[in-house]
């Protein structure tokens, strides 16, 4: 259960701790004070998203802390044993901060992720509110409660994976109808493709090879006459009195063998002088050889400009590329096989389609079977707590209307009707309950989850809304008795349901240092009288809103009676 709750610069409050009781707590207060902040700041610390702006002006961070005592919860402590986190003696400390640009977690010290602090919230605490009230009146809600009463969200999941892929599997055989007939459209261009591609017998690459080729083949001539023009620089022609470069080098080749004679240090002249020479010497005989080589076929060439012309146009069609000419060969091979194989591929997806429906079939038939058992018995359950909250001829039914067609939420639409007054029929809950009617069926059904649950921790904000009078005080008596298994957090505007409470904390607004703030107090005795006096409405210290404060209070098991105080405030 929750034992304290710490706030500190979030929006207008500096700093406030909360101590709760373990049995029902109630929180009031004047409309502003802050109770709707605390609220969202527990929601925050179960895991809720935080924003900068939360953070109180003027402080640099907003925190919040939630102190719990879990030492009777074993799912709680099994969860935290899971993730590695400590819990000493029982106590678990949860801790949220809020500041531009992050938010950070712990748990008992420990950093923890958002998504780990909310997990291990939705254990500790359920938040009910004016809001789950009204998602009553929608039918995906009202499937989820009665999905959830039934034990059957772990199938309702399941229904909804295999519906999907139902859907999936019949739009891959829509998909393969259509590529097929597509296919069968295209067949005569696609074996056209395909013979065009293959007659040529292209290679990968091949344009670049046959480019270089015709390079050569073209300027046959002009290859050879440079290649023999630089043999004859080298070894020179028979008109050249100074020989050729060869001739020359060997010259100076004996100028440096000299040198090498008279000056040792000179030896390294004449080893270039070698080398130079070794290196004309292999360049004229290779430039001889490739001369020689360089043939003149103008029938190679005739068809290598031919070939060029095929892959040309191979490329103008399907290219640019190579690569992307024989791709388009496969993809019109593999358009063809659809023709082809067209009659096993679809028997292959219909198995699977039948596969898939059988699986939807027994996920959604296991899901019905679980809803028409639990729709009984949360009818039940929830009528039976009608009359203690001020509906004596209240009936709730759950009604299980069978879908045209199967779909992801099963075979049947899940609908709660109500019948809220003698002699009338049942109707649909949105087309029924006032606020009021509404707030009190969203409570038997919290009442009838809480008693499934083993959350410790239940908060009602503010679900007295357009109730009061004397079924505000039975709506108090039947969070009082939901106290005796839970422990159990109202706000409210009530005085007849703060009555009920086993512990009071008031909400007020003040000044300080010129800034707004909020602060909080626990009322017992003449304090609760005059917190619930003013709840009353009026003047909180005229002797009659005491005297009706006090009565209320006397209803209530436990609550001291009028005293000294309460008679001076009278006075007043």
């Amino acid at each position: 259960m929750l034992l304290e709750l710490r706030i500190r610069d979030l929006a207008i409050i500096r700093q406030v701790t909360l101590p709760f009781a373990s049995a029902f707590n109630v929180l009031s207060g004047e409309t502003g004070a802050g109770k709707s902040i605390i609220v969202g700041a527990l929601t925050v610390l179960l895991g809720d998203r935080a924003s900068a702006d939360m953070v109180r002006t003027g402080a640099e961070r907003a925190t919040v802390e939630g102190v719990f005592d879990v030492t009777a919860h074993r799912e709680v402590l099994d969860a935290l044993d899971e993730r590695g986190l400590e819990h000493e003696h029982g106590t678990l400390v949860l801790k949220r901060e809020i500041a531009p640009g992050r938010a950070r977690a712990w748990i008992n010290g420990t950093p923890v992720t958002t998504s780990v602090l909310g997990a291990i919230g939705r254990l500790l605490v359920t938040v009910h509110g004016q809001h789950e009230a009204h998602t009553l009146l929608d039918a995906s809600s009202q499937r989820r409660w009665l999905d959830a009463s039934a034990g059957a969200l772990a199938i309702a999941r399941d229904v909804a994976v295999h519906h999907a892929a139902v859907m999936a599997a019949r739009a891959a055989i829509s998909d393969r109808r259509a590529r097929q007939r597509d296919a069968e459209q295209r067949a005569d261009f696609l074996r056209h493709v395909v013979d065009e591609i293959e007659r040529a017998d292209i290679t990968p690459g091949e344009d670049e090879t046959l480019q270089e080729e015709l390079q050569r083949l073209e300027h046959a001539d002009e290859l050879r006459a440079l290649a023999e023009q630089v043999v004859a620089r080298l070894d020179g022609g028979d008109d050249d009195t100074d020989g050729g470069l060869v001739q020359q080098l060997a010259g100076v080749q004996r100028l440096l063998a000299q040198l090498r004679r008279i000056d040792g240090g000179a030896d390294r002249l004449a080893q270039l002088g070698d080398e130079a020479a070794y290196a004309l010497d292999e360049l004229s005989r290779d430039a001889s050889a490739y001369a020689a080589g360089v043939e003149l076929d103008p029938e190679r060439l005739a068809a290598a400009q031919r070939r060029r012309d095929v892959v040309f146009r191979l490329l103008k069609k399907y290219g640019p590329t190579m690569a992307e000419v024989l791709a388009e060969a496969a993809a019109a091979r593999e358009s063809l096989r659809l023709v082809d194989d067209n009659e096993a591929d679809l028997q292959r997806l219909h198995d699977e389609l039948r596969a898939m429906l059988d699986a939807f079939a027994r996920s959604a038939s296991e899901l019905t079977t679980a809803r028409r058992r639990a729709a009984q018995q949360l009818a039940d359950t929830v009528s039976s707590q009608l009359p203690a909250l001020g509906l004596p001829d209240g009936r709730f039914l759950v009604v299980l209307p069978p879908r045209d067609e199967p779909g992801p939420t099963g075979n049947e639409e899940v609908e709660f009707r109500v019948a809220l007054n003698a002699g009338h029929d049942a109707r649909p809950l949105s087309r029924v309950a006032s606020g009021g009617e509404l707030s009190r069926v969203m409570l038997a059904l919290a009442s009838t989850q809480a008693a499934q649950e083993s959350v410790p921790t239940l908060v009602f904000d503010e679900i007295d809304a357009g109730i009061g009078g004397r079924v505000g005080q039975q709506v108090g008596d039947a969070l009082r008795s939901l106290a005796a298994r839970h422990q159990v957090f109202a706000i409210t505007h009530l005085p007849q349901l703060a009555s009920r409470a086993h512990h009071h904390i008031v909400v007020e607004k003040g000044t300080e240092d010129g800034v707004t703030s909020t602060d909080v107090r626990v009322v017992t005795g003449d304090e609760r009288a005059l917190e619930v006096a003013r709840m009353l409405g009026g003047d909180p210290f005229s002797s009659v809103s005491i005297a009706h404060a006090e009565e209320l209070l006397r209803g209530t098991p436990g609550t001291v009676a009028r005293t000294a105080t309460s008679r001076t405030a009278r006075k007043r």
